[in-house]
Parts: C-alpha cells; structure tokens; sequence
C-alpha cells in the first residue's frame, strides 16, 4: 500500500502558555481534495506552516511526500507549492514577470513553462497587465499560478478565497477540482462551510483540536442525531422561542427568514406545529431541509 501524501502523528505547536495545534492526527492521500475547516485562529495555518518545515512543532512527526516536515524541508518545498492568505504578489511588475520571478525560485525558466501555467489558471491574454490593476479574483488566480509554476505533487491552499465575490470562488473552485483530475492532491483550509461540501474530506478544526475528519456525507451521518425542518412563520423570534421549548428539539436559531430546527428522529413536523399554534405564530410552511456541515461543527463544538 502507497504512503499517504501526508501523515500528521500527534503534531501540537505552542507559543507559551498558548497551544495553537493540539496533538493533531490525520492522513492525505493521493488525488484528495481535504478541506480543513474552522474559524480564525482553530489553528489551520499553523498546522501547515509546520507541514511545510516553516514553524518548528512542539512534540509529535509529521511526513509530506514521503519526507520528513521538519528535517527535509528542502525536499519538501521542491515538491509542493503553497499559496497563502496574504498572496505575496509584487504589484509593480506584470503578472508575467511576477510568474517569471517565481518560477525562477524553483529553477523554472523555460517560457514555455510559465505560458502554461498562465494558461492552466485562466490568466492567458493578461500577460502585461500590472499586477496592481487586477481585481481580487485575478489576483487569486495569480497566486495559485505561482504555486504551480514548478508542477507540484501537492498543493497547500491556506483560505484561497478570503476576500472574492462568490462568481470567483466558484470559478476557483473549478480549477481545483481540474488540478485533482491531474493528478495534484490539495489541502485547503477554509472558514466558508459552503465550500468544505467539495472535499473529498474534511477536518474540523476548533482551538487547536481536530474535531473529525471524514467525507461531509459521513461527518453529517454521524454528527446530525436528527431530522433538518425549514420553517417560514412569524413573528420569527417569538416561533424561535416556542420551538426551542417544544419536546424533541435538539437545535433550532434564525437562518435569514426563516427558522432551522433539528428534531430528534420521532419528533417530526406535527410536534413543531403543535408548538407554534400553542402559541398563536402564523405558520406559513414547514420544509424538510438537508444536514449541512456547519449542523456537523455546531455539534462538535458542544463535546
């Protein structure tokens, strides 16, 4: 059986008091798309700084392609490419000259190398634009040309679309998924639970914890004990109350407008009317809804 393209045993950084990546465990393999998912500061850079040999672990191993993260950095950094939050982009050259430069780093210098790459990311005919006159997505696409320039086996994505309209993160997306057709395996965090749907797999990260990992359709299996009801009434808050009362409600909260209630498997809709008309709300339609992953991170975050 082929090692995995990434292995994490116990990994656990700490500044201080502070533990950011608390004995972290999991496994990458080849052609995944993993998500790792979780809010600002559950530790999701961290552990990549230290996949990549750029921050030092506290205790615990970890191996990137077969290479040790920490004491063959080199070798690991030949082999994958990273992008990170802030695209460290030189805005008075052109995107040319920025893939040019970049890919002069790993060695690449052949043209024909970087008219590729600027084809692969959807970035061909902007070859003399100056960086600084793209917009967000543009610059996105940007950055992940310059961590491709080189061919990587494996890609980091450290929240590749913090900061773009929902078309480009769509767009993004697309090109993800063509990489892994490719071949390329991909770690990607991110805080948008939308776009932890198109992972293989997904690790939920909270205070440093991994949570779970596993595909979105088995982590909703496991974690969402009930059934998803979508319900339009009014007044909202005053439903909101009555059916956070009702027996059998496991959750329920305000979801624009309307209300998201999950309900234990024999609770059921005639419970929530029952709530509702007990207390004069105006019911307009009660919809079974699907799991989402932010239902699976909810419950995690209450063990």
């Amino acid at each position: 059986m082929p090692l995995p393209v990434i292995y994490v045993d116990e990994l656990t950084r700490k500044f201080g008091d502070f533990t950011a990546v608390d004995h972290v465990s999991f496994e990458v393999n080849a052609g995944e798309i993993v998500g790792y998912l979780g809010p600002n500061g559950s530790g999701k850079t961290t552990t990549i700084r230290m996949l990549l040999g750029l921050l030092a672990p506290t205790s615990g191993s970890a191996t990137v392609l077969g290479f040790d993260s920490f004491r063959q950095t080199e070798a690991v950094r030949a082999r994958a490419g990273y992008m990170s939050q802030k695209f460290a982009i030189y805005d008075d050259l052109t995107v040319w000259e920025n893939l040019r430069f970049y890919g002069g780093v790993y060695g690449i210098n052949d043209p024909a190398r970087i008219q590729e790459t600027l084809e692969q990311v959807g970035l061909a005919g902007h070859e003399n634009a100056l960086t600084r006159t793209l917009s967000a997505g543009w610059r996105q696409r940007l950055a992940l040309g310059i961590a491709l320039v080189h061919k990587p086996q494996l890609l980091f994505l450290d929240e590749p679309t913090s900061g773009v309209d929902p078309n480009a993160r769509r767009a993004f997306w697309d090109l993800i998924y063509d990489l892994a057709a490719g071949g390329v395996t991909i770690l990607v965090t991110t805080h948008y639970m939308d776009e932890a749907e198109y992972c293989h797999r997904v690790g939920m990260m909270r205070d440093g914890k991994l949570l779970a990992m596993d595909s979105p359709l088995a982590l909703k299996e496991q974690y969402v004990p009930g059934d998803v009801y979508e319900i339009y009434a009014a007044p909202l808050l005053a439903g909101l109350a009555a059916v956070e009362s009702a027996p059998g409600v496991l959750r329920a909260a305000l979801a624009g407008d309307h209300l998201r209630v999950i309900v234990e498997k024999d609770a059921g809709q005639e419970t929530l009317r029952s709530a509702l008309a007990a207390t004069g709300i105006n019911i307009t339609s009660i919809q079974k809804g699907e799991p989402m992953l932010e239902d699976v991170f909810l419950a995690l975050a209450k063990t």
